[in-house]
């Protein structure tokens, strides 16, 4: 499949008329439309994502959140933004500068590329590589070179403690998350991200966390356990860990170098909520029931505010947990993943292939 194949328009009307005109540059002016739709995607879900944070917590706490910026605080994203831009950019004494300043960058370009290939809709993917899960599982690796970047060049402990714990937690769940996603490629039979969803194509029974028999639904809350301790989100925010480390890797940071860790992790935890939409939950499919006006109705609401409900959903869930446990130590953190989940997760990899030898599941 050529490179133009693969580039899902996320445009009508303008491309179509442009393309009329320019036959030969459909492939780049796909490109420029969609990734400038990617990038107002991906500056809106920070602002969207730090607002509905701050919001939730408050009403976990009885209180009321922001509610000054605006009608309910709905401009305060924008006010920290604003700050942020306006703040200067310190570097401490000692710090390597190239390195420095080059760290924060990893995770927000891993947001990127890995935001680019998520199917929202039917049409609705900027690109679609056959190895989607092989590309997924890749680049997030540049975060973790990111934080460990950003703690080593501060020339301080509390920060390069906080990158090796970072570094040791977020190394030893992609295990676990590796089996999971390996999990749905064997029964999908597919390593694309578009035809995962497509896998799934039918009633609610016909998603992944249904159509395994009582796996599914374990798998589903393996992946949202082992996804949380990826994002380095409470209660495994052994990286961060205000209490003991300051602010972890990202101690020593400031203005926009800040705000770019910041948004990463952000948008970052709608990424792991759009992949198990995406493996789990049907994707960009309706919840259909098998009732046929029912049905009509469901099938009438755009895919991609399906894709999009789904995802706030699990991000909600990510947002419960957060404001619910309490912190773990680091070396229960470690144990949970080496003695509970890497072992667990190797026996339900074993059970679907028995399962789909039987014919049980795929």
């Amino acid at each position: 499949m050529s490179a133009a194949e693969t580039l899902y328009p996320l445009h009508n009307g303008i491309g179509n008329m442009v393309r009329d005109f320019f036959p030969e540059s459909a492939f780049y002016i796909n490109a420029v439309l969609g990734l400038t739709a990617l990038i107002i995607l991906v500056s809106s879900l920070a602002s969207i994502l730090i607002y509905l944070e701050r919001k939730v917590s408050g009403h976990f706490q009885v209180r009321l959140g922001p509610m000054r910026v605006g009608y309910h605080g709905i401009l305060q994203p924008i006010a920290d933004g604003l700050k942020l831009i306006l703040k200067e950019i310190l570097k401490p004494k000692g710090a390597d500068a190239l390195t420095f300043y080059l760290a924060p960058m990893f995770p927000l370009t891993a947001t990127f590329l890995i935001m680019a290939i998520l199917p929202y809709d039917h049409h609705l993917q900027l690109a679609d590589p056959a190895g989607g899960v092989l590309y997924v599982l890749g680049i997030s690796g540049l975060t973790v070179l990111g934080l460990l970047l950003a703690g080593w060049s501060s020339n301080n402990k509390l920060s390069l403690l906080g990158a090796i714990r970072a570094a040791a937690q977020m190394i030893s769940f992609e295990i676990s998350l590796a089996l999971i996603i390996l999990m749905i490629v064997m029964v999908s039979g597919t390593a694309s991200l578009r035809e995962i969803v497509l896998s799934q194509q039918g009633l609610i029974f016909d998603w992944w966390i249904f159509k395994l028999p009582f796996l599914g639904i374990l798998a589903f809350i393996m992946y949202l356990v082992v996804s949380t301790a990826e994002l380095n989100r409470t209660p495994f925010d052994l990286a961060e860990a205000e209490s003991e480390l300051t602010a972890g890797f990202h101690t020593e940071y400031s203005g926009m170098s800040f705000a770019m860790f910041f948004f990463a992790e952000f948008v970052n935890m709608f990424i792991s909520a759009a992949l198990a939409t995406t493996f789990f939950l049907g994707g960009f499919h309706a919840p259909l029931i098998g009732i046929s006006f029912v049905d009509h109705i469901l099938n009438s609401i755009p895919g991609f505010i399906w894709f999009f409900g789904k995802t706030f959903f699990i991000i909600f869930i990510y947002m419960w947990f957060r404001w619910t446990f309490p912190r773990l130590r680091i070396d229960q953190l470690m144990s949970l993943e080496w003695k509970m989940m890497l072992p667990v997760n190797l026996i339900l990899l074993m059970m679907v292939g028995v399962f789909m030898v039987l014919g049980w599941a795929g």
